[in-house]
């Protein structure tokens, strides 16, 4: 069974880290290029203070870049998220939102840099905004992206 866009998003959403941590997958854009996660701050996922954890904030950032990346890359490369950084910039009420945007472009240009099996190490940033639109946090992720050696190989 091939995983679609709507199936990874319920799946991820029902993933025990992310369901106890008030994380909801809204959706996977049909091409692979976007993604939107929601953080529900309540009595389980908020800080001492009754505002989001950081911890859950830097979690429902955690795979969706990589993830992006390897959907619209296919089965020939490597993908990996290797680092992140968050910056704090208000408490966090309510339900919060990232989104993630991946372009066909940036994917292609990123295969280019990927052939031959060169290391590949790409940052990309997003912002976790409340429900006013303020932004609560920036946020920047780095992804591993690698030809596989079986395809390198198969090249020479």
């Amino acid at each position: 069974m091939r995983i679609t866009p709507r199936r990874l998003a319920l799946g991820m959403s029902l993933w025990i880290p992310n369901l106890f941590s008030g994380i909801r997958i809204r959706r996977f854009s049909e091409d692979w290029t976007h993604a939107t996660v929601e953080l529900h701050v309540n009595v389980f996922t908020r800080n001492y203070v009754k505002t989001a954890f950081g911890g859950s904030m830097s979690a429902m950032t955690d795979p969706y870049f990589f993830m992006l990346v390897m959907h619209q890359l296919g089965r020939d490369y490597v993908v990996w998220d290797t680092r992140g950084e968050i910056e704090f910039l208000k408490p966090g009420r309510g339900v919060l939102t990232a989104e993630f945007e991946v372009s066909r472009k940036h994917a292609e240009e990123i295969r280019e840099k990927a052939k031959g099996g060169a290391k590949v190490l790409e940052w990309f940033e997003t912002v976790i905004t409340d429900r006013e639109g303020d932004v609560v946090a920036r946020v920047r992720r780095e992804v591993y992206i690698r030809e596989k050696k079986r395809v390198t190989a198969a090249r020479s």
